[in-house]
């Protein structure tokens, strides 16, 4: 069942969900993702029909995605439909390298407000009090997701928030094995599923410290052990285009924006250790 943002959209709420759903669920989602105009036109029993599956089974995805019924979900799709301002670009009809990168850049800009759609307020405001008040903190990231785990320890440093980074996913298992009461781990996973973070997970938990993720598939390993999780609606429409195209910009804008809610928080104390961070950086610039 949804629990995230009661303000996030259904086709965001189907790309985060889909991997758990049952099969007769997931077909059911995918169908109403391909055709969400279509699915606005049509009954629960139509839907079913063309899907192949039992009116139930339309019912119960609606509620999955956390809508009290089928109707609820086709009133939800209309409006996000109608939210969309679709608008010619020049980009659709450039068909050379800059015209797709254009049209590339636009298809981001177009989804990037959905980016947080499932944040809770409860869940943002006790992930930020866990990194703030952590005596120790590990942040955890491999595969695709390991650029946004360094750039984060670095962010997070430099604001006065020291954070530990271990390349080696062995080290990283040593260091969360070693954490302890008091101290926090946390784990950035796009997928949710990275099995070398999974490990640092538990071992930060039977350590005694808490758990931390980031991840955008709220029904995942990495989002059912951790303490707190910070749900990021993935850019891309679905599971399998977030394991072959895998854009990470979301997670990115998400903990770029963490490190100032943490920064604002800490008030006096981040405002000088960012102004120790500046000098260093001053330093080692050359005309």
């Amino acid at each position: 069942m949804w629990q995230g943002s009661a303000d996030a959209p259904p086709t965001a709420r189907i790309a985060m969900l889909a991997p758990s759903l049952q099969p007769s669920e997931r077909r059911v989602a995918d169908a109403i993702a391909a055709d969400v105009e279509g699915t606005i036109e049509r009954t629960a029993q139509e839907v079913a029909e063309v899907v192949g599956v039992g009116r139930a089974s339309v019912i119960r995805t609606a509620q999955t995605l956390g809508y009290d019924g089928y109707p609820q979900l086709r009133v939800a799709l209309a409006r996000e439909v109608a939210s969309i301002a679709v608008t010619p670009s020049d980009a659709d009809a450039d068909r050379t390298e800059l015209g797709a990168l254009r049209a590339a850049v636009d298809r981001f800009a177009a989804r990037v407000g959905r980016t947080v759609s499932a944040v809770t307020a409860d869940s943002l405001e006790r992930l930020v009090a866990e990194l703030d008040g952590a005596t120790r903190l590990l942040v955890a990231a491999n595969g695709l997701s390991m650029p946004v785990g360094v750039d984060l320890a670095m962010r997070l440093t430099s604001a006065g928030r020291p954070a530990e980074y271990v390349v080696d996913t062995l080290g990283q298992q040593i260091t969360a094995k070693q954490l302890g009461p008091g101290s926090a781990c946390l784990v950035v996973s796009g997928s949710g599923v990275n099995r070398a973070s999974i490990d640092v997970m538990v071992a930060a938990r039977e350590s005694g410290a808490a758990v931390l993720a980031i991840t955008s598939f709220p029904r995942s390993a990495v989002a059912d052990l951790a303490d707190v999780t910070l749900v990021v609606a993935p850019v891309d429409d679905s599971f399998r285009d977030e394991l072959l195209h895998t854009s990470r910009a979301g997670l990115m804008l998400v903990t770029e924006s963490l490190v100032g809610l943490l920064v604002a928080r800490r008030g006096a104390s981040a405002a000088a250790a960012q102004a120790a961070t500046l000098s260093v950086l001053s330093h080692s610039l050359s005309e």
